[in-house]
């Protein structure tokens, strides 16, 4: 069994909380069912993903403009208030992270599914994110999880073998394609559900 030196966090839903329901539901004065609809339809997950693999925000922006210009109001507001969107930091994750940075055990970078022009907004907002020895950016590499891709690019940046490395992450979608090329996993569902995996892995903090 190979030990763990490695540890790479995802961001977005493991230590800061993100979601787009902060503007919508205002938006939508309460009506889940719409927002939901809005989410399905119009700006939906696979458009926002575009984005985090480096697609220009302006240029989605106005091509959805364009294909539904009756929703146009909505549409802008989904980067024009993106720092609303933005929530706090998990703290329980961040308390966890702070053990792991303490020791000289492990090696922790991060990567993460993030436009590169939203991201130097989590940075100045969030001071932990200065303490990764490197965070990989989709937005900035041009791919994104889960394509195998930017996982091994993380490895080979940081030089980090995969039978050495643990990767976090609370979509399982992306737990899955680490697994795949050899990396180490936890599907993180809560900062004590994390706490008790790494444990379980004989990971000390």
């Amino acid at each position: 069994m190979s030990v763990i030196k490695n540890i790479i966090f995802d961001l977005g839903g493991v230590l800061i909380d993100w979601n787009p329901e902060y503007v919508y539901l205002e938006v939508f004065e309460g009506d889940r069912k719409k927002m939901q609809w809005f989410f399905d339809e119009i700006c939906t997950m696979e458009w926002n993903e575009n984005q985090d693999a480096g697609y220009p925000i302006q240029r989605a922006t106005e091509e959805r403009v364009k294909i539904f210009p009756q929703y146009e109001q909505w549409i802008r507001m989904y980067y024009g208030r993106w720092e609303e969107m933005l929530g706090d930091s998990i703290s329980e994750t961040v308390v966890i992270l702070n053990k792991l940075l303490k020791t000289t055990d492990y090696r922790v970078a991060a990567l993460t599914n993030w436009s590169a022009e939203t991201f130097p907004v989590a940075l100045e907002r969030f001071e932990f994110l200065h303490r990764f020895e490197g965070i990989v950016v989709s937005g900035t590499e041009k791919t994104r999880k889960p394509f195998h891709e930017i996982y091994q690019l993380t490895l080979d940046r940081f030089g980090f073998k995969a039978e050495e490395s643990l990767f976090i992450d609370d979509n399982l979608r992306n737990i899955e394609a680490a697994s795949e090329i050899g990396i180490h996993t936890i599907h993180f569902n809560s900062p004590a559900d994390l706490e008790y995996n790494l444990k379980a892995k004989a990971i000390r903090i």
